[in-house]
């Protein structure tokens, strides 16, 4: 499996990155294909965190169920996928010259109904310019504030 890779550069602090990252409520304000995200149980940050985020791609939507693995402020941020959509995405912040790079990495399979392993060919393009299209309304909202 082909990891899907897509950074982008902030001129902000890795710690103003972060902050924003971190909320993972507003995730839904930039990730254009998550349509609405609601939390598993009380827990809103941090390792063990559940998320069920309705997701749709083209015609496509299902739920996309997480949850957090690592979380290491102010550089790390991984999920693993428990739903149709399997695997796991990491967000990595790291300084960079004046501001921080921030990377997007997905190792995901595919179910059936989505071609499972030929399917990739199509969606994989498809969803990194998705979420490199993200990553700059991420990016343009730290540069707003």
């Amino acid at each position: 499996m082909k990891p899907v890779e897509v950074s982008v550069w902030i001129a902000a602090s890795p710690e103003m990155v972060w902050s924003e990252l971190e909320c993972i409520e507003d995730h839904a304000l930039w990730m254009s294909d998550a349509t609405g995200i609601g939390f598993v149980g009380d827990q809103r940050r941090g390792v063990g965190t559940r998320l069920r985020v309705a997701t749709r791609v083209g015609p496509f939507r299902m739920t996309d169920d997480i949850e957090f693995t690592e979380w290491e402020p102010p550089t790390t941020m991984v999920v693993r996928h428990l739903g149709p959509v399997s695997g796991t995405g990491r967000f990595e912040i790291m300084p960079s010259a004046e501001g921080a790079t921030l990377t997007r990495i997905e190792m995901l399979e595919l179910p059936w109904f989505l071609g499972g392993p030929l399917g990739r060919a199509v969606v994989l393009p498809t969803l990194t310019r998705i979420w490199s299209r993200d990553l700059r309304r991420l990016r343009d909202r730290i540069s707003s504030r």
